[in-house]
């Protein structure tokens, strides 16, 4: 059995939680402490795979912090990312989001996926116009737009999902 190297990844069997666990070395802080990041799971090649997918978004530079949610995201964006947009375009931003935040919003960021943003999306389009629907898709996209630009999601999944058709509108009043 070959020896792990010097700065390789530890994996190793927990007893108490009948599961392995993975620790990364990802260099040293400010202060001098080393950094580590611990993975765990049910196999070893499970995590295996999570430590790759580690180093794999270390080496994208993604730095997202695992409570980033969709929420925070999205009130990034609206505080930072609509820099000369009037206040009653953020507000309205808000309110078009809001029923989809509640659903999506304590989601970690980077364990959201296209298969989350489109369930949300149609469970809203029940009850919305397909415009409202497109505008809900699109402030999404553009709040994982702003937070991939400031390296804290890998991808945008939003981007991903189609708008589904939302609720047809009745006949037009006179």
């Amino acid at each position: 059995m070959a020896r792990r190297g010097w700065g390789d990844d530890a994996i190793y069997w927990v007893t108490q939680r009948r599961r392995y666990v993975g620790a990364a070395s990802l260099g040293y802080g400010p202060d001098g402490k080393r950094i580590r990041k611990v993975v765990s799971g049910k196999t070893k090649q499970e995590v295996k795979d999570k430590l790759k997918g580690l180093h794999d978004d270390l080496e994208r530079y993604v730095r997202s912090s695992r409570d980033y949610t969709l929420k925070r995201a999205v009130d990034d964006w609206l505080g930072d990312g609509m820099d000369g947009r009037s206040a009653e375009t953020v507000a309205n931003s808000r309110n078009v989001l809001k029923p989809v935040l509640r659903q999506l919003g304590d989601k970690v960021l980077t364990d959201l996926t296209a298969r989350d943003v489109r369930a949300a999306l149609v469970r809203y389009a029940a009850t919305r116009s397909t415009e409202t629907v497109s505008i809900a898709r699109l402030g999404l996209e553009r709040a994982i737009r702003h937070a991939e630009a400031n390296d804290l999601v890998g991808r945008n999944v939003a981007a991903l999902v189609d708008a589904p058709q939302g609720k047809r509108a009745g006949p037009a009043r006179l």
